[in-house]
């Protein structure tokens, strides 16, 4: 059985379908290897930040953004939160929502 991508709800969808053109090839690109492989391809590409909660990182021209995500029973990825990298450290705000919907997928 192959893993499958489901989203948080069709907001964060909308979201990561609207990044910038390169960082949208990326995020496809990737989770197309996700689908096949996993959702830890490892760095680069992706990091476990805690409690379960993982991290898609793009990197483009038009800047870095990044994807934070879970996994449920039955292989199934879900993507929680997206946001556009603006720091070397992850806004705690964007850590706390992200935590927060992991909790409720997982409930």
């Amino acid at each position: 059985m192959k893993w499958s991508i489901d989203y948080f709800n069709s907001d964060i969808e909308e979201k990561i379908l609207g990044l910038p053109s390169g960082l949208l090839a990326k995020y496809l690109r990737l989770t197309d290897l996700m689908l096949e492989f996993g959702p830890n391809l490892g760095m680069p590409h992706t990091k476990s930040l805690k409690e379960g909660l993982l991290e898609l990182r793009l990197k483009g021209r038009e800047g870095i953004a990044r994807v934070m995500y879970c996994t449920v029973f039955r292989k199934k990825i879900v993507m929680l939160h997206v946001f556009i990298k603006k720091s070397q450290k992850i806004p705690k705000k964007e850590l706390e929502i992200a935590l927060k919907r992991m909790k409720e997928v997982r409930s």
